[in-house]
């Protein structure tokens, strides 16, 4: 997961023998990817893992808060015991990558537990948009799940303990409660993905200076 770089370039024919098939399904796969936003198609020139651009970053970081909040509120009003009792084993299971330190795992596990939101919303409008959010949120937030700093770990705590809260207001099927506890959740990560597209300024003065 995430194991290439926004902007890589992808050989079809690399990909074709890694896979076992043809160039000619792996075009079709590549050009669906592109309709997904995972992949940009160059002519003549092949294609690339989809870059993080300056308009792409302006997109997302207007839109996430949106399409989030409408999900949880959407969740909030349909939850059923079943869907909960899953949310509740993959936060299990997150909690065990958080105390393992396994960024790998929290990484999978967090945008499983929010892709499990989306299922409970239900809802064949926003889906789609759901998904590739939590692409773009899991590229560019890895720096979030990044444990050596103190700063780091308080965080991953605090957004641990907001997955164990958004289980607890879908299970009483407070919409309001919902919205508010995703916006607070999008801040906490929206401050650490923006240490991963702007570097702290002081460490690249020293780094010219030298």
């Amino acid at each position: 997961m995430l194991e290439l770089a926004p902007g890589s370039p992808l050989d079809e024919v690399s990909l074709s023998r890694q896979f076992e098939i043809s160039r000619t399904p792996m075009r079709d796969i590549l050009r669906q990817l592109a309709g997904e936003g995972y992949v940009q198609l160059r002519e003549n020139k092949g294609a690339i893992v989809a870059p993080m651009d300056a308009k792409s970053m302006r997109n997302f970081f207007l839109t996430a808060p949106m399409i989030y909040a409408a999900i949880s509120r959407l969740a909030a009003q349909q939850a059923t015991a079943a869907q909960i009792d899953k949310l509740r084993e993959t936060q299990a299971q997150f909690k065990q990558a958080v105390s393992a330190q396994s960024v790998e795992q929290m990484v999978f596990l967090n945008d499983a537990f929010h892709y499990q939101i989306g299922e409970m919303a239900d809802n064949p409008y926003l889906t789609p948009s759901l998904q590739r959010l939590l692409m773009e949120h899991a590229r560019i937030g890895q720096t979030f799940w990044q444990t050596g700093r103190q700063e780091n770990q308080s965080a991953i705590q605090e957004a641990c303990d907001h997955h164990d809260q958004f289980i607890d207001i879908f299970a009483s099927h407070d919409e309001e409660a919902a919205v508010e506890l995703t916006l607070a959740h999008w801040d906490l990560s929206r401050a650490k993905m923006d240490e991963f597209i702007r570097p702290d300024p002081l460490s690249l003065s020293i780094d010219m200076a030298g």
